[in-house]
């Protein structure tokens, strides 16, 4: 049988548009004929160096070629690719490597404080892969592109089924230590064919890929569904504005995914409005809650704008919000993709009514089989075919879903239950308000009060009562926030996401 993995994308693209660009990055362009038989010699070389298939390799780098040829190389092996957090601290890196038992592991040349005290130790790596390192620049390590070189350029003889794992992305942790979600071929295959359902991604297509490659939103919400169309994917390896403006004009890149932090630091250049933008026929954002007026900039410019709400469990798309609907349904995460199942129930798994709030569940092709050596975890999150997300949410009578907040950060004050995520969506529409986190703090009076947590614009100050004032008529009194703290930026991880266990300790 064939091998129906992902690798067999590359494969096919080379034989029916080898001499197109595939991936720029920087100065150097790769067409998907070089780019295959880059692949070919990497996933060869590491054939050769013993990489056999369910191995793990990890991969510490920033964005670039490289990350995505280990991707399809790994791929075509049969191995397991481990991308990690390079924003991680050492312990975490360290956690994670010890985890996962990956036989190689390849890092930037700038990272090596981080992976220098790693290799005297013993957690099964066998091989380290040097990437960037100037020629003639001496170390002890594998160079990556002398081991690119010393490949061959046939194609691994390997036949890999969809169900098979291809890729163990961390999640982020906010909670504990992170879990490894394994994801097979079949998966980010229908992650594909379910993205490819509701955003108009085209073989012409010229995406500009930003967002850390070691996310899965970075990695599968436009890069992947790019490659398997046949399109170009511009890789930046770090995310400034003036840079990301500059690269839309210079490469007439057609979309960009972007998270809402992202978004908003783009909007807030002082000249905007000066590059030429025109080549954008739309825009997705993901990660988290993305402002309306984010949303409304573009979509009043003819730029439609997608908002999508998933997981890393679910590689990673769930729903989609087209930004025409986005007004009318403020704070909704859109409808569920075209083979995505999703149920509303309560505390015993019963569906709850139209209207209701309960725990989202998750059913489909693009559900990850588990997480990596953790069978009372896996076994607590998939449970008679559904995936548990932890996520409450609710469902309109159209069918589009809301997410009410995660279970954990709900706020019952006074016996009233208080979504956090409900009270944040008001105050980002304060005009002095540039970043907002609602948390519950112990009461005597009401068990717990709503505290808002806010970053405000440079040279604006906001007090309590003027935050009380806007709130109130747009929110339930007992909704509105009784404390405000106001900090220079909200605390967050390494995947960027707020640290609410800090914002509680105050």
């Amino acid at each position: 049988m064939a091998s129906m993995g992902i690798g067999r994308w590359l494969t096919r693209r080379e034989e029916l548009s080898g001499e197109k660009v595939a991936i720029v990055c920087g100065d150097h362009r790769w067409t998907y004929r070089s780019l295959n038989r880059r692949v070919n010699r990497l996933a060869n070389a590491l054939n050769d160096l013993g990489v056999r298939e369910g191995d793990r390799v990890a991969v510490l780098l920033p964005n670039g070629s490289e990350i995505l040829e280990f991707l399809f190389a790994c791929a075509k092996l049969g191995a397991i690719l481990v991308p990690i957090n390079f924003r991680l601290a050492p312990e975490e890196v360290r956690y994670i490597v010890e985890d996962a038992v990956p036989v190689c592991l390849a890092y930037h040349r700038m990272f090596a404080a981080t992976v220098d005290p790693l290799q005297g130790e013993d957690n099964g790596v066998r091989h380290w892969i040097r990437v960037g390192t100037p020629a003639g620049e001496a170390s002890p390590d594998l160079g990556y592109e002398a081991l690119v070189e010393g490949g061959s350029e046939e194609e691994p003889e390997r036949d890999i089924s969809l169900d098979r794992v291809h890729m163990m992305m961390y999640t982020s942790g906010t909670t504990g230590k992170p879990k490894g979600a394994l994801l097979t071929h079949g998966n980010t295959t229908w992650n594909v064919v379910n993205t490819l359902g509701r955003i108009p991604v085209g073989e012409d297509e010229i995406t500009l890929t930003v967002a850390p490659l070691f996310h899965i939103g970075a990695m599968n919400i436009l890069t992947t569904p790019t490659l398997y169309r046949g399109g170009t994917v511009v890789v930046e390896d770090r995310f400034d504005p003036l840079r990301l403006l500059e690269a839309i004009e210079r490469e007439r890149v057609t979309s960009l995914f972007l998270v809402p932090a992202m978004w908003l630091a783009l909007l807030q250049v002082a000249d905007f409005e000066r590059y030429d933008l025109r080549s954008l026929r739309f825009a997705v954002s993901g990660g988290a809650p993305c402002p309306l007026t984010v949303i409304e900039f573009f979509q009043e410019r003819g730029v439609p704008f997608f908002e999508g709400f998933g997981m890393t469990e679910t590689s990673p798309s769930v729903c989609i919000l087209d930004g025409a609907d986005a007004p009318r349904k403020r704070g909704s995460v859109g409808k569920p993709l075209m083979h995505v199942d999703v149920r509303i129930v309560d505390d015993a798994d019963r569906d709850v009514p139209m209207g209701e709030v309960g725990e989202l569940l998750v059913r489909g092709p693009s559900v990850m089989v588990g997480y990596w050596n953790r069978p009372r975890e896996t076994r607590e999150a998939l449970r008679d075919g559904w995936l548990h997300t932890g996520d409450l949410a609710r469902r309109d009578e159209e069918g589009f879903l809301y997410l009410v907040d995660r279970k954990k950060d709900m706020i019952i004050t006074g016996g009233e239950n208080v979504y956090p995520v409900e009270v944040e969506q008001v105050l980002y529409r304060h005009p002095k308000i540039r970043e907002a986190a609602v948390v519950g703090i112990p009461d005597d009076r009401w068990g717990e009060s709503v505290k808002a947590v806010v970053a405000v614009k440079e040279g604006e100050s906001l007090t309590l009562e003027e935050l009380r004032a806007f709130c109130d008529g747009k929110l339930a009194r007992y909704k509105i926030p009784r404390v405000l703290e106001v900090v220079e930026a909200l605390p967050r991880n390494a995947a960027g996401k707020v640290l609410k266990t800090v914002l509680r300790r105050g």
